[in-house]
């Protein structure tokens, strides 16, 4: 042991810890703390989401929590108001509520003897959000936060409305909550849980009829985008982020914009970089170690020196529906994001993507199913989820192919295509993808756009097009860090339809291109890593029985008599008995992605999720399922909740709803 390495400290867990809101409300923090807290105080490191400390995020928390306690915090878990082990009642994602109660427990934090009176905040997605979101409102204890896989724009870089369009996601992920927000309070922690849980079950909102009343990028998603308002935040930054996630935007975003922010983005899916897949992993811990002890602890630690952004260029590889690992190498921005990187402009032509500009005249009417390759907007269950080969969707859109590549070219950041084109229909969408296209023709998807043409000229107030007229659009697409080797090619696919990924617009349009350009961001190219992690560590895994293994489906179906295209995705997140309490959970989830290619009327979602909790002769058991379909004017949909006792029924619930479409 040397003195730059202090012995570790013997620590203690509490379960659940109570923290009584001024309204009366309780909420359940799971504590990891040294066990001379109170003689010797830590800071403290606040982890607040919904998604059940109990038996929702144990896994990872097991990994990563305790790990800093051991070096001197305190790390404190905490269910947000109206889910896991905790009172009250949810109303919305990043509520007003919501955030005002995260002031309260930071402060009830750094008011305990055993805090230091710094507050540290943590989390992915919904607490990388919120990190973010709390940050910006500035309590003075919060000194730092490290925020993974989130955004900085709730409208535009969410589960909601990318590109203005609507995406699919929105049924999607409001399925998920809908099932997560009606799961029970642990009888072993709450004698009052049954009451707590059947008012839950009568109040808890139906999120995507919420959502889906806000078309337009107003008041409601300003609240809680950070973008809005960079300078209110005060607290030191580091966002994490992978190319395999749908949140990797916010990283360099952040970067740019935040003095002394610090961004790292790799090639994982939408977990710590600890234990995230694709590989190589990195020493997520030991990086965030540093940041706590500068900022929290006030040790010098050099992350001040530290380039503003790390970034893992990932190698080329044939399309797959799942990567265990990506090839490539780390590259640093000593300053910024790499916004000041060359771009090289390839022109959009009739001969294909050309250096020079040369005439353009294309037409795009995509059948409706076109993007059933694109994989899972946000890559997170481990599943067949990545895009897999894209030449089924470029043979239902208009193809730009570039010559061979005369070099490696590393294209680093968001490329942005301009376009001239005109509709046919006053109302439609445009989806974008940057392919690479390999000597045998087979296409991995590098990156992607969309964009709803009522919002070309912004979200907040979108107006139809004029049918025949031609407009300029913009559109930029999501960041990347991908090398394609020479002698491959580029392609542009440029379709009208981009499903089940994003809801269709409600007539069939017909796109005809005059212009176009490409601007890619190059950088000279990395021959070997210009930054080394150290490699990954973790704490004592989650100890758990398997009482029914995980699997997961996705499946393509045509029905040759009808027509209709249908995704099907089948998670089994399989099911578990908790070795220390003996909580069993098990969670299976159902989606099914329906369209006819030549009517956009014909789209319907269903979502269907079981959840599974018990111990010993007592079971609970939740059915939640909800439907969404469209007319030409009108939103509709429906959604239903069942609970059981010990099999039987004790409540149900149906929700019905038509919302009013609004350029969309």
């Amino acid at each position: 042991m040397t003195a730059a390495t202090p012995p570790l400290r013997e620590i203690e867990e509490s379960p659940d810890l109570g923290i009584t809101l001024p309204d009366g409300c309780r909420l359940s923090a799971r504590v990891w703390r040294p066990v001379d807290a109170a003689s010797d105080p830590v800071p403290a490191i606040l982890e607040y989401l919904p998604y059940r400390k109990r038996d929702g995020t144990c896994a990872r928390d097991a990994l990563t929590h305790p790990w800093f306690a051991r070096r001197g915090y305190a790390c404190v878990r905490v269910d947000i108001r109206g889910n896991g082990d905790s009172a009250g009642l949810m109303e919305d994602e990043y509520s007003p509520q919501e955030l005002a109660d995260a002031l309260v427990v930071i402060d009830w934090i750094a008011a305990q003897p055993w805090c230091s009176g710094t507050v540290g905040m943590m989390g992915i997605s919904w607490g990388g959000f919120n990190a973010l979101q709390v940050a910006a409102l500035r309590p003075e204890p919060l000194k730092a936060i490290i925020t993974l896989c989130s955004t900085v724009d709730r409208f535009a870089d969410d589960i909601h409305y990318k590109g203005g369009c609507l995406l699919n996601e929105n049924l999607g992920w409001g399925a998920t909550m809908w099932c997560y927000s009606s799961r029970a309070p642990d009888p072993a922690l709450r004698a009052d849980w049954r009451a707590l849980w059947l008012d839950r079950l009568r109040n808890e909102p139906f999120l995507p009829a919420l959502w889906l009343r806000h078309q337009r990028r107003d008041a409601y998603w300003r609240h809680g985008s950070v973008c809005e308002d960079y300078g209110a935040i005060a607290a030191k930054v580091l966002a994490v982020g992978g190319w395999g996630d749908a949140y990797k935007n916010a990283v360099p975003q952040l970067v740019e914009a935040l003095p002394g922010a610090k961004g790292i983005i790799g090639p994982w899916v939408h977990k710590y970089p600890h234990f995230a897949v694709p590989e190589p992993r990195i020493g997520f811990l030991q990086e965030a170690l540093r940041w706590w002890d500068r900022w929290l602890k006030g040790a010098d630690t050099g992350v001040e020196e530290d380039p503003d952004y790390r970034a893992y260029v990932m190698d080329g590889l044939r399309p797959a529906t799942w990567h265990a690992e990506r090839a490539g190498r780390w590259i640093a921005e000593a300053t910024g994001a790499g916004a000041d990187l060359p771009r090289r402009r390839l022109h959009l032509t009739d001969a294909g993507l050309s250096e020079r500009a040369g005439p353009l005249r294309r037409t795009v009417r995509s059948p409706h199913h076109c993007g059933l390759a694109a994989g899972e907007y946000c890559a997170i269950w481990l599943g067949p989820e990545m895009p897999d080969d894209q030449r089924g969707d470029d043979a239902l859109s208009a193809c730009f192919d570039s010559a061979p590549l005369e070099a490696d070219t590393d294209i680093v950041g968001a490329p942005r295509l301009t376009l001239t084109l005109a509709a046919d229909r006053p109302q439609a969408q445009i989806a974008v993808r940057l392919n690479h296209i390999h000597p045998d023709g087979a296409a991995s998807r590098i990156t992607y756009g969309v964009l709803n043409l009522t919002h070309r000229d912004g979200s907040a107030e979108p107006h139809p097009l004029t049918p025949g007229r031609p407009c300029e659009i913009t559109l930029a697409l999501d960041h990347i860090a991908y090398r394609v080797p020479k002698g491959h090619r580029l392609r542009v696919a440029v379709s009208s339809a981009y499903w089940p990924l994003v809801w269709p617009s409600p007539e069939t349009a017909e796109l005809t291109l005059t212009a176009g350009q490409l601007d890619l961001p190059v950088r000279a190219r990395a021959p070997k890593d210009e930054w080394t992690f150290p490699p990954p560590v973790a704490d004592t895994p989650w100890q758990t029985e398997t009482l029914r293994p995980a699997a997961h489906v996705r499946r393509i179906e045509t029905d040759l008599l009808s027509g209709m295209a249908h995704l099907i995705i089948e998670d089994d997140f399989g099911k578990l008995r908790d070795a220390d309490h003996g909580l069993i959970s098990g969670t299976i989830a159902r989606e099914r992605w329906s369209i006819h290619p030549d009517d956009p009327l014909s789209a319907r979602g269903a979502c269907h999720w079981t959840h599974e909790m018990g111990r010993g002769a007592w079971s609970l058991r939740t059915e939640t399922r909800c439907e969404m379909w469209s007319d030409a004017s009108h939103f509709h949909l429906t959604a239903r909740l069942e609970a059981f006792e010990n099999d039987a029924l004790v409540l149900e619930r149906d929700v019905e709803d038509s919302i009013p479409r609004d350029h969309i």
